[in-house]
């Protein structure tokens, strides 16, 4: 069994990771190995009341992370929608390509921890489209943009689905991961930023368009939505910590609220202006592809994890590599090619809380290496095919010119939290 269990899952990561070259959808590979998985392991154990009891497990825990995703993405399709990221992208402006990375990479690095990594490289991207002309340079800022939404996702329990799976299966805890994090992210940041802004020295810039906004949002409007929409945001951990219930309900709740906003702010505009900006509309634009593919791959790994697979590749690295800081960097060098989602839900799956307590260093270390490791290849985040569709930019382009200071990032930080972690314990 174990033997047929793992052979399927590998064709399936294969078929998610090479999802381009052989034209096939990841959320399509995830479900059917999904299917296949939990078919298998069922025939081949027998016990359909074991079975059934461990599958209803999964599917709760599951949800839980699901329905989390689909309020997260709505409500920021609803700020976008209302034009409300152009509080943020209005106030850029300078002549100068290095000064106006190092703002880009900050912007870009506190904007992916209050929202997530996915939607602040698509406002982002977005954003040099309209200020830089040259192809060329946009190709350097979006590959920024990867970095620096990777690194600052991995601090928070909101800015990184990986960091909210963590946070939601009890792993972490949102003011401890980011006072854990924060540095080795930055850092992280920092080091392929200073190499990238060399290249762009003397190089200039004209300035940024002004937007007039869409039609139908005043800007009492947009500011009510992007703030409202941001707050619900930030307030889902400290509603978990005050309620103690699951951080979906947090969000459904902000949800409810920012729904309800809309209705009552564009109660008297016409159908045809009120349509595009309501929250149901919202629902029709997010990304339910990614949703699905979230769920499928969630219930392989958790089919892999009920069989056993899981617990014995836990032991055979600790054997064959022995150090368990290694064990998590080689893990976050392996999401720069596979992604970093069903990576981190077999971690999750691979190591008990009863021995790795919440907020324990190998928590942590995963946190930061799952994280930011992906930023070493463009398919290795969803934040890099994102950019990668926005801007066309090669694989082979990408790994010449980025990922080598990507790597420098990623090990730096890596040394940054191992030593803040044996400093401060």
């Amino acid at each position: 069994m174990l033997i047929a269990i793992a052979a399927i899952f590998v064709l399936a990561y294969a078929a998610i990771a090479l999802e381009h070259p052989i034209g096939v959808n990841k959320s399509a590979s995830a479900l059917l190995a999904a299917g296949l998985l939990w078919t298998v392991y069922a025939l081949a154990t027998g016990d359909h009341a074991v079975v059934g009891r461990q599958l209803d497990d999964s599917v709760a825990s599951t949800a839980q992370i699901v329905f989390f995703l689909i309020g997260a993405m709505t409500i920021v399709e609803v700020i976008d929608a209302h034009d409300g990221f152009e509080v943020i992208t209005s106030r850029i402006s300078t002549t100068s390509q290095v000064r106006l990375i190092w703002l880009i990479g900050f912007v870009t690095f506190f904007l992916s921890s209050i929202l997530d990594n996915l939607t602040t490289t698509i406002v982002m991207v977005s954003l040099i489209q309209r200020l830089i002309a040259r192809r060329e340079d946009r190709l350097l800022f979006a590959s920024l943009i990867v970095i620096a939404a990777n690194a600052g996702g991995a601090w928070t329990v909101i800015g990184d689905v990986t960091t909210t799976m963590l946070w939601i299966g009890g792993q972490i805890s949102p003011v401890k991961i980011m006072g854990a994090v924060f540095l080795p992210s930055l850092v992280n940041l920092l080091v392929p930023l200073a190499f990238l802004s060399f290249s762009l020295k003397g190089k200039s810039i004209a300035p940024p368009q002004k937007d007039d906004g869409l039609q139908g949002v005043a800007p009492f409007e947009r500011n009510v939505m992007f703030y409202l929409g941001l707050g619900t945001l930030v307030a889902v951990p400290a509603f978990k910590t005050v309620t103690h219930l699951p951080p979906f309900m947090g969000v459904l709740l902000g949800l409810g609220v920012v729904w309800l906003v809309g209705e009552v702010v564009h109660r008297d505009k016409d159908e045809h202006v009120r349509s595009p900006l309501s929250l149901a509309h919202a629902l029709t634009r997010i990304d339910m592809g990614s949703v699905v593919f979230f769920l499928g791959i969630l219930l392989a790994v958790a089919c892999l994890e009920h069989a056993g697979l899981l617990s014995t590749v836990a032991r055979w690295l600790d054997a064959m590599i022995g150090r368990q800081d290694i064990i998590v960097v080689v893990l976050g060098l392996l999401s720069a090619v596979i992604d970093n989602v069903p990576l981190v839900a077999a971690t999750m799956g691979m190591y008990d809380l009863a021995h790795y307590p919440p907020d324990s260093f190998l928590w942590e270390f995963i946190a930061y290496c799952a994280g930011t490791g992906g930023s070493i290849l463009i398919i290795g985040s969803a934040a890099g095919v994102a950019a990668m569709g926005l801007e066309r930019i090669e694989f082979l382009w990408y790994a010449r010119r980025i990922a080598v200071p990507a790597l420098a990032g990623y090990l730096a930080g890596a040394v940054v939290y191992v030593a803040q972690h044996a400093w401060l314990h």
